[in-house]
């Protein structure tokens, strides 16, 4: 155990000190930050170029009905086709829609000739306004009054109320579910590949400059192998609980500093707004006490098994496959030699993240459980279950698959890695490593 603590500690403090670690320790939560604040400040800072556009009615259905919008103006034009389209398009630098005369009752058909691409909010505001336009006119040419149908129009809110044992009530909310799942799941699979990698070169950078050699004659090649893995695994662990304590400091600093005294642009922020949102939060009361909604909707989420199942699954997950990286930087000598074993490795946990809208729609399906289960795609699969609410004896058979299986493919892989760590020169196939599976030593 001494020597795989030293090996450990030569693994973490090696890495830790490099300035890579350091830059992207501090790097990373300004820009996850950056990311959440800055699309607000660019929409409302960026200068929307105004545009005109020449409207040729032929059917007379639309006339006047195209109102001036925020950096979108209408008018009229009355010559023909080819003389306003010229001189919209050419001498003024503007867009030109033409409506054509047709023999339908209702034409919904125009064209929009522009220079440049047009903007969607000028397609979806022109198409909007035909739409509405044209079901207007078909309705009163059903004799139905289009205000009566517009009044009699309601709008539904939905709450969702999730009913656990002992009849407890706790109120939750589908889209702040959904993005703990992408989130929990992206994120486990991104820190599994990007730290499962750095033991691959580790131990493919060793065998190839021939420092194994030196090494192994003090230290057993499992206990090399467990302590390269678990120091980077610490690494790993230290970077994202940093992340975390980072990022919210510099989410405080941003919406303190910049947002300031703008309120509806905070409440949007808390609520997980969109960029849209959060931009239009300047002239919009979003909510009318929307702290008490956020602080409602996060007590119905159980963040301390969200954190603890997020740990362990990454931490897992990770030696899991570290273990089998760290096999497969053993058996070969050559980068272009591992893609033959990577993908068999890293598909199961590829299609966990496919599977994830399955997943999220349908949590509690069959395919959904048994994708929890197995050992190679649950750390992905069950993160995205979770904030869903799953029962504890499923987190639990899940977790007791997951260190089962890890346990069984650090055995395996520890037996080729004692046996490829010192093989050069030969050319590995799967063939080859079940021989090395069977060996007895």
């Amino acid at each position: 155990m001494n020597k795989i603590f030293l090996i450990i500690q030569r693994e973490y403090l090696s890495r830790v000190k490099k300035k890579s670690f350091i830059i992207m320790t501090f790097l990373g939560p300004v820009l996850m930050a950056a990311m959440i604040i800055l699309p607000a400040f660019l929409a409302d800072w960026s200068e929307a170029t105004h545009k005109n556009v020449a409207v040729l009615d032929e059917s007379g259905w639309y006339y006047g009905k195209f109102k001036d919008q925020d950096n979108i103006s209408f008018y009229q034009v009355h010559n023909d086709l080819d003389t306003d389209k010229e001189k919209a398009l050419y001498e003024k630098g503007d867009l030109f829609l033409y409506i054509p005369k047709t023999e339908l009752n209702l034409p919904v058909y125009a064209e929009l000739f522009s220079t440049k691409q047009a903007g969607l909010n000028v397609t979806s505001y022109i198409k909007s306004v035909m739409k509405k336009e044209a079901e207007n006119k078909k309705l009163l040419a059903s004799g139905i009054d289009p205000n009566v149908i517009k009044s009699s129009k309601v709008d539904i809110k939905l709450s969702t109320i999730r009913v656990e044992e002992g009849g407890i009530e706790k109120k939750s909310n589908t889209e702040v579910e959904v993005g703990l799942a992408i989130f929990a799941g992206i994120m486990i699979y991104f820190f599994i590949f990007m730290f499962g990698a750095q033991v691959l070169k580790g131990v493919m950078e060793e065998k190839q400059s021939r420092i194994v050699e030196v090494i192994l004659s003090s230290v057993k090649p499992f206990q090399l192998m467990m302590g390269k893995i678990i120091g980077i695994a610490m690494v790993g662990l230290t970077q994202f609980l940093l992340w975390i304590l980072l990022t919210g400091i510099f989410l405080g600093v941003f919406q303190s500093g910049l947002i300031g005294g703008n309120t509806d642009m905070m409440s949007v922020l808390s609520q997980g707004g969109t960029s849209a949102q959060i931009a239009a939060a300047g002239t919009e009361t979003v909510s009318a006490d929307p702290y008490a909604m956020v602080t409602e909707i996060i007590s119905g989420i159980n963040f301390k098994i969200m954190i603890f199942s997020f740990l362990f699954y990454f931490l897992a997950g990770y030696l899991l496959f570290a273990s089998l990286f760290a096999a497969i930087g053993g058996a070969v000598d050559h980068d272009t030699d591992t893609q033959q074993f990577m993908l068999p490795v890293s598909i199961p946990l590829i299609f966990s993240v496919a599977m994830s809208g399955v997943i999220i729609n349908q949590p509690d399906s069959s395919l959904s459980f048994w994708l929890s289960m197995i050992p190679l795609t649950s750390p992905v699969t069950m993160m995205i279950r979770i904030p869903f609410g799953v029962p504890v004896w499923q987190i639990v058979l899940s977790m007791s698959l997951l260190v089962t299986g890890f346990v069984a493919s650090t055995w395996m892989a520890g037996k080729i890695y004692r046996t490829g760590i010192l093989m050069y020169g030969q050319k590995v196939n799967y063939t080859i490593l079940w021989k090395w599976l069977r060996q007895k030593h």
